[in-house]
């Protein structure tokens, strides 16, 4: 089963280090029951882009939370067994997911993160996320700013120039990956 986890660049450089996401639990996103009601007419591939933008809104949450990271978000697309995959109905989020095993570094199928030039708007979002979340139309409209930005494909090969790329600044990987066909809604 296809999940996306939120991510920050220090917490992805751990991920590298450790060789897996976790302790579980862990907080993640895919496409459940509640997200196909919720779109009955979205295909496949579009419920999997509305569970990545929603890891990518958790992700502005995680940079609220760290003012240290660099401002980019960072979604992690990870393939688990369905039985360590467990979900509640949550009417605001219907994607949420709760995966109950580690994510091992092979199990990663894929990253996405913004460009270096999103991050004067994600730094913009990141500091109203929480105004947003309370219901406040001026913080909402400076997140929608961020999603405005579309996510780059990197591939797991990828991840470990991007974690080292930011360590260095944020305008040593301003080229963005090195797939020539950019950005992909995996």
């Amino acid at each position: 089963m296809r999940v996306y986890l939120p991510s920050t660049v220090p917490a992805l450089a751990g991920l590298l280090r450790a060789g897996e996401a976790g302790p579980p639990p862990l907080g993640g996103f895919a496409v459940t029951p509640a997200l196909r009601e919720a779109y009955s007419s979205g295909d496949e591939e579009e419920l999997e882009y509305v569970a990545m933008m929603a890891a990518a809104r958790a992700s502005l949450r995680l940079l609220s939370a760290d003012p240290e990271a660099p401002r980019r978000r960072v979604v992690l697309a990870a393939e688990v067994a369905p039985g360590s995959v467990s979900w509640t109905a949550y009417p605001d989020e219907p994607a949420t997911v709760v995966i109950t095993a580690v994510v091992p570094l092979a199990a990663l199928a894929a990253g996405h993160a913004d460009a270096a030039d999103a991050e004067h708007d994600v730094r913009a979002a990141a500091e109203a996320i929480a105004a947003a979340d309370a219901g406040d139309d001026d913080a909402s409209f400076t997140v929608d700013g961020a999603e405005g930005h579309e996510l780059l494909w990197y591939a797991t090969q990828e991840l470990f120039d991007l974690a080292a790329a930011d360590s260095a600044g944020p305008a040593a990987d301003s080229a963005g990956p090195t797939d020539p066909a950019g950005p992909s809604p995996e």
